[in-house]
């Protein structure tokens, strides 16, 4: 175990609450397992540690009405949430950086407020939830992390490895921590030191106030368990490098160096003289001072809170994890922004909005609503045994008796956007007039996409690769742009287009979007898949690449794009599975009307 992740753990043990928690971003591997089970170890017995799975409804995780117990009381019930349930404990939030805004949210409310706050169905009440959180981020690439709002409120950030074998860490004790927890109270901490890391954290470019309270904490819970009831220059060194360095975002300005040179010739001349008399009048004039002075302002050391400034700031500056900074000068750590969603693509189950597609058996939880209608006709036919089984309050019995079985819950259908993908041959003497068309198609669909808040999107192959010119948008200056730019000639390759468009619906695929492929070619390949040329052998990988676009399934146009049409284009429309359209017969208008027909929208 390295040493700085021992220390993290004995830290945070101590100080779960006051701390935040850790964003340990590793992957799933053996150091991680035994960091976990090293703070399992070290906090109190008594510590709840829970897991929180990723997707975990606003019901389990905040509480709710339990409407069950709630229907058999005949008075709200709530339900307690796992917030509350790990009071005084720490949780672990397993895959943070998948995480949504909105959770974060909550879990950056509960750990900035230690209460959770409960105001829906009819209940409005709090809880106490005071808890410390690890979050485990699994991201393989830099945008891929948990929300900065949520790791701003971890005062730690730990990065590991599955091959990280660093030097050993100290070993601690769940005791030495039970010992430091009961003297962290006690534990003071003067005013240099504060202002120390405070300046540190300002000389590193770190703009949130928390990294300089949480540095504070952590040197407090470094001397609680270093046994000490003061915080010292080594304490405050800990706290720099676990605390600030992680945060940093520029580099600590040089110092000025001094300059020497003479202002003018006659300082110059008077130098030497200077020299030999001001050490002797300096020297008296000190001496008479001196015992006119009080013994304390001798003793006093007006460098010293520079100079223990300057140590944190080092001590800081040397944690600094390499490539930090780089990468923050070039944007990899900047988040993409989350698109927006249309309406036109395939329908998709969804449990709280769309149209109405019947009703299961479920609870109401997580703003799902209940279905009154199926809840009274699966409980109907048991009325009569339930009256007898409950006995009358007040003389009398209740109407209905409605039990947790017979919850039915409403199924709702929305559809999700759609985004069609053009791929374009961009190669021969005809490049032009195929672009043409094309363009006239996109221009027609963006029009729609106005209304339906659709996206468009082109790849273009020509040479040896196909290239994405432009991204999925509903931008219809861009898609002009875009098209106008595009070069002609060269070689087909023909199933590297097709793979490309694949690897692009099938992107869109995984984010909730209906793709569309419109390939707009004479069907006539002469670049095979590893970049030879040859038609017999470009012919064959084309066929082989559609026949698996056709068992993924993707809705699919292939435009023929030759003066007549050709037996090639319809063979590799037949295995593609897609609608043919010849192209010398059909118009920009035809084309936006067939897509709209592979749509399903006609």
């Amino acid at each position: 175990m390295q040493g700085d992740a021992a220390t993290i753990a004995a830290l945070f043990a101590v100080d779960p609450v006051g701390l935040g928690g850790v964003a340990v971003r590793a992957p799933a591997c053996d150091n991680r397992d035994q960091w976990l089970a090293l703070l399992k170890n070290l906090l109190p017995a008594q510590t709840p540690l829970r897991r929180v799975p990723l997707n975990i409804n606003d019901t389990a995780l905040l509480g709710g009405l339990d409407l069950g117990a709630t229907l058999q009381a005949g008075k709200p019930i709530a339900l307690q949430g796992l917030l509350s349930q790990a009071d005084g404990g720490v949780l672990v939030l397993a895959m943070a950086e998948r995480m949504s805004l909105s959770s974060a949210a909550r879990f950056g409310h509960v750990l900035d407020t230690g209460v959770v706050a409960l105001q829906r169905d009819g209940l409005d009440t709090s809880a106490k939830a005071k808890l410390g959180l690890v979050a485990l981020d699994e991201g393989a690439s830099d945008d891929e992390q948990m929300p900065a709002g949520l790791a701003d409120r971890l005062a730690f950030r730990l990065l590991m490895g599955a091959q990280d074998a660093g030097e050993e860490g100290p070993e601690w004790t769940a005791q030495e921590v039970l010992s430091a927890r009961q003297r962290l109270p006690r534990v003071t901490m003067d005013d240099e030191a504060v202002q120390a890391l405070c300046a540190a954290a300002l000389a590193l470019g770190i703009d949130s106030l928390r990294a300089s309270v949480f540095a504070v904490r952590v040197a407090r819970a470094a001397a609680a368990l270093a046994g000490s009831d003061t915080v010292e220059e080594e304490h405050t060194g800990v706290a720099a490098r676990l605390v600030l360095a992680p945060r940093a975002s520029r580099l600590p300005p040089a110092p000025e160096p001094e300059n020497e040179t003479p202002d003018s010739p006659e300082d110059t001349e008077q130098q030497p003289e200077q020299s030999t008399s001001e050490p002797q009048e300096a020297q008296q004039q000190n001496d008479s001072n001196a015992d006119d002075e009080p013994s304390d302002t001798k003793d006093e050391a007006p460098s010293l809170p520079e100079n223990l400034a300057d140590l944190v700031l080092e001590a800081a500056q040397a944690a600094i994890p390499a490539g930090l900074l780089a990468s923050l000068k070039i944007g990899k750590l900047q988040r993409a922004k989350t698109p927006t969603s249309g309406s036109a693509g395939a329908l998709q189950k969804n449990a709280l909005r769309g149209r109405p597609v019947g009703a299961r058996k479920g609870e109401p939880r997580a703003g799902q609503r209940i279905n009154v209608l199926e809840t009274l006709r699966a409980a109907a036919p048991w009325q009569r045994l339930r009256q007898r089984q409950i006995a009358p309050t007040d003389g009398q019995k209740p109407r209905i008796v409605v039990r947790k079985e017979d919850f039915h819950v409403t199924r709702f259908r929305q559809s999700g956007q759609t985004t069609t993908v053009f791929v374009v041959d961009a190669s021969g003497s005809s490049a032009l007039n195929r672009l043409a068309e094309a363009k006239g198609a996109v221009e027609l669909l963006l029009a729609d996409c106005y209304v339906r808040r659709d996206s468009v999107a082109v790849l273009a192959f020509r040479g040896q690769t196909a290239e994405l010119i432009l991204p999925p948008t509903r931008s219809l200056a861009r898609a002009k742009k875009s098209l106008a730019g595009l070069p002609g000639g060269g070689g087909t390759p023909l199933a590297h287009a097709i793979d490309a468009s694949m690897l692009l619906a099938d992107q869109l695929r995984k984010k909730g979007e209906t793709p569309i492929v419109v390939l707009l070619t004479d069907g006539k390949g002469n670049i095979a898949r590893d970049g030879r040329p040859g038609r017999a052998q470009a012919a064959t990988d084309a066929l082989a690449a559609a026949t698996e676009m056709r068992l993924r399934g993707f809705s699919t146009l292939l435009v023929d794009t030759s003066p007549q049409a050709q037996d090639a284009a319809k063979h590799l429309a037949n295995a593609m599975g897609a609608h043919y359209l010849a192209l010398p017969y059909a118009g920009a208008n035809a084309l936006n009307q067939a897509v709209r027909e592979v749509a399903g929208r006609s």
